[in-house]
């Protein structure tokens, strides 16, 4: 059997600042392919990875848009999805191999760890995991993979503005088996300290909350961004 191959795909606006640090984790990830996709950044990113090693393309800014564009643009087997805060290594490559080895996994998603030093992080981490494993639902910080071809079949990531990775994962389970892996992905805290630890999570239940009651992207994309 063909080794398997995986792309990993970073959605990009306004990274400058954290960019470096991002292309020297994402040179020695050791993976088969690595898209960077651009959603019209207008701080410097677009021009720095222009320089940079490795492909990229253009796309209109929205976080599935760009996952969706960046999918295009690679030829590999197995697509892996991470936010530009989010902390991976060559040995998360490997495991999302290993598990994709078992043919009745359509794709799936890390526990995390978060970056901040809080106790209430430990927490927070603890209850995203448990919560992830029990309802099979899970987030891009989660680092999200799938196998190419389950990925076309459901047409991509949803054209919405907000939830498009709970959506997506919603659809995905329905597809098969999806692999919980207890390798930990480190994803940034900065939310939590930018805005409050307990107003941030207050506002990530309300709009989950909202969502599973019926509420658009659309009208949720509002309440977050005018809570921010």
């Amino acid at each position: 059997m063909a080794r398997p191959t995986i792309a990993v795909i970073v959605p990009l606006l306004n990274e400058r600042e954290r960019l470096l640090d991002l292309l020297e984790m994402l040179n020695e990830l050791n993976a088969d392919e690595v898209m960077l996709v651009d959603g019209g950044s207008t701080d410097g990113t677009r021009e720095m990875i222009s320089k940079a090693r490795f492909s990229w393309c253009s796309s209109e800014a929205g976080r599935s848009l760009q996952m969706n564009r960046g999918a295009e643009q690679c030829r590999s087997g197995i697509l892996l999805f991470i936010h530009a805060d989010t902390l991976i290594s060559s040995s998360h490559i490997a495991a999302v191999k290993e598990a994709l080895t078992d043919t009745a996994i359509v794709g799936g998603r890390f526990d995390i760890s978060l970056s901040g030093r809080h106790a209430v992080f430990r927490v927070i981490e603890w209850m995203i995991n448990v919560r992830s494993r029990l309802s099979r639902i899970n987030t891009g910080d989660q680092c999200q993979f799938v196998r190419r071809d389950v990925f076309e079949r459901l047409n991509g990531f949803p054209h919405q503005p907000l939830m498009e990775d709970i959506e997506f994962s919603k659809q995905l389970k329905r597809m098969g088996s999806v692999a919980a892996l207890s390798d930990r992905v480190v994803t940034s805290s900065r939310r939590w300290e930018q805005h409050g630890i307990i107003r941030t999570i207050l506002l990530m239940w309300k709009l989950r909350l909202l969502y599973w009651m019926g509420s658009s992207p659309d009208y949720l994309v509002k309440i977050y961004r005018d809570a921010r």
